[in-house]
């Protein structure tokens, strides 16, 4: 049964909610469910579940856009009610013909739903009635097709004398068993399609295919025989060493010496030749996007024009239409998913998007002298910048100093793939703190990667900042809390924690990443990726989230904070990488990478980002 039918406004006014299920909901899966889905341009999808000790919950929802109403439906996930969606869309159409927007109060309304329910739980019943009729017909045609297709195995059986296709339906079984993740009917059925296949369409032709591979097992044999035969035996080359040469030291570029002397002398000059960071100037948005808008909507009156013909079209426009329906979107959406994904934007993330968008649009009434097009496009704007800005505070500064009043260092955490720059960056992000007077320390985790200690300490040395570090083959997360430890002594502000960079596949680094921050509790967990990459960066940020939340021994893990977006100097237009990792992972966009100098780090400008995606 249904726990909670609540119907609202888009400013969040309660209209009405059914008095008679008044069920006490376990946490607040529409809570949840605005701030994670609706809010977040994810209404595109059919339901969305909420878990919460102790209950399981599916909720869905449907809009009236032009009155700006929002039905939300909730019910136990175990139950698989059928009616729902019917209901809602009863609901709404009952609820639209009485709606008044100055009036509060739908007492009246109750007993409306009363027999929508009833009327939409007996069309659900009526629907499994007839499935359990037409299912003893399907059985018996199953059964009559299994007979024969054993009767055509038994005759291939008898062919091959040895049984040696039931063999290999065992061990088509074993295999699925072993390597698949199926469980019940669905295991059976997927293993029963494979056995039948195998037993009926090779039947006739096993013996010939075994011969083929006996004759290419022999030819291969014997050609590797001859080769390994022939082969000679390689021989490692050595140093050469000179009778009159003085035997060399180790070359070592990063030793202590190096650090007085001259190397001072330079460090002194380098924030001069810096200059200031770009985190701290403002960017400025040229506003040349109405042309590349007005060419557009040129492109889809052609088309207008030649379906509808040009009195039609201009009568439209200037009349209005009735109310937008899914076909009127579908041309000017699918353009714009077009443009999307020719800007790095991953297929999944665009396709969402436009599924979100045509659930806002969906039964809103177009004004007079304005096209779909345009329409379309303003609501993904509106719906972009929604994502894009970030929903907490990103100011990291107030944070440190919030941090520095109770008396702890704050701990930041790069964390990524490999090669995406999370060292480089790392020392960016000092060089501006050490601009606005916050004493940093580095603390070098990765012990992992040969000369990642030594590239750190580079920079360390060049900011002329401490850097904790313990070598390599150590426990990073015992590194990053003695650096931690270090950091309360010296009365170091901030700790910026390098870490190795890691596939997302990869589960014994990430089980070491996960106990590293579980160990530490890092103030912020910072993902540093690549704005090359397109559909990757979804598999990237998905799966390091889940891998975190699986592997913390924590019930409440933390996951990924903030985002830093690298190599953005390189991709021209091509920004869709931004906005597929926010949307993926919820986590704003904090700092910008656009150069190899310690000065290029920069915010994002969510309107520069917009602005580019849909030109």
């Amino acid at each position: 049964m249904l726990e909670q039918l609540l119907i609202f406004t888009r400013g969040g006014l309660i209209l009405w909610t059914c008095k008679e299920l008044g069920n006490a909901l376990r946490g607040s899966p529409i809570d949840t469910l605005i701030r994670s889905c609706l809010l977040e341009e994810r209404s595109g999808a059919a339901s969305y579940k909420y878990d919460v000790p102790g209950a399981a919950y599916t909720l869905k929802w449907t809009f009236h856009n032009e009155l700006g109403l929002v039905f939300i439906a909730v019910y136990q996930r175990i139950l698989h009610l059928l009616y729902v969606d019917e209901l809602l869309a009863m609901v709404k159409h009952e609820f639209s013909e009485i709606y008044d927007p100055k009036k509060t109060v739908y007492n009246d309304f109750d007993a409306i739903f009363q027999q929508l329910r009833k009327e939409a739980e007996a069309r659900a019943e009526d629907i499994k009635k007839s499935k359990q009729v037409g299912k003893p017909v399907n059985g018996n045609l199953g059964k009559k097709q299994g007979q024969v297709q054993k009767g055509g195995t038994d005759g291939g059986n008898k062919k091959k004398g040895d049984g040696e296709s039931g063999n290999d339906g065992d061990k088509v079984k074993g295999n699925a068993k072993e390597n698949g993740h199926f469980n019940g009917s669905i295991e059976n059925g997927v293993v029963n399609c494979k056995e039948d296949g195998n037993s009926t369409a090779g039947a006739f032709d096993v013996n010939k295919l075994q011969k083929l591979r006996a004759k290419g097992g022999k030819k291969v044999d014997t050609v590797v025989n001859k080769g390994s035969k022939a082969e000679p035996t390689k021989k490692t080359k050595k140093n050469r060493v000179w009778d009159d040469s003085p035997s060399k030291p180790k070359l070592d570029f990063t030793n202590s010496m190096s650090e007085n002397g001259n190397e001072n002398e330079n460090v002194a000059g380098v924030a001069a030749e810096q200059g200031e960071s770009m985190m701290d100037k403002e960017e400025i948005v040229s506003s040349d996007s109405e042309t590349e808008e007005d060419e557009e909507p040129g492109k889809d009156s052609k088309v207008e024009a030649k379906k509808k013909g040009w009195f039609s079209s201009m009568f439209q426009s200037i009349a209005g239409k009735a109310n937008l329906e899914r076909a009127d979107l579908e041309p000017a959406l699918k353009a714009l998913k077009d443009r999307l994904m020719t800007k790095n934007v991953a297929e999944e993330i665009a396709e969402k998007l436009c599924e979100s968008v045509t659930a806002s649009l969906e039964g809103k009434k177009l004004g007079s002298f304005t096209r779909i097009s345009s329409t379309v496009q303003a609501a993904m704007e509106e719906a972009l910048v929604r994502i894009l800005t970030p929903r907490r505070s990103i100011d990291i500064l107030r944070d440190v100093h919030a941090a520095k009043e109770q008396g702890k260092p704050y701990v930041v955490v790069f964390v990524g793939v490999n090669g995406v720059g999370k060292s480089t960056n790392l020392a960016k992000v000092a060089y501006w703190l050490l601009q606005h007077k916050i004493n940093v320390m580095m603390a070098a985790c990765d012990t992992f990667r040969s000369g990642a200690v030594e590239q750190l300490r580079t920079h360390a040395r060049r900011l002329q900042i401490p850097i904790f570090e313990k070598g390599y083959e150590k426990d990073p997360a015992i590194v990053a809390k003695e650096a931690i430890q270090e950091a309360y002594r010296n009365g170091s502000d901030v700790v910026l924690v390098d870490t190795a960079g890691r596939m997302q596949d990869n589960e014994p680094l990430m089980r070491a990443l996960s106990k590293l921050i579980y160990v530490n509790s890092p103030d912020l967990v910072l993902f540093v990726g690549e704005a090359l990459v397109g559909n990757d960066a979804v598999d990237q940020l998905s799966k390091f989230n889940q891998k975190l939340g699986d592997l913390s021994p924590s019930p409440n893990p933390r996951l990924i904070d903030g985002i830093l977006l690298t190599k953005f100097d390189t991709i021209d237009d091509k920004v869709g990488a931004a906005l597929s990792m926010v949307y993926i992972s919820g986590a704003p966009v904090m700092f910008v990478g656009c150069g190899q100098s310690y000065t290029d780090l920069k915010k994002l400008n969510v309107k520069s980002i917009v602005k580019t995606l849909l030109k």
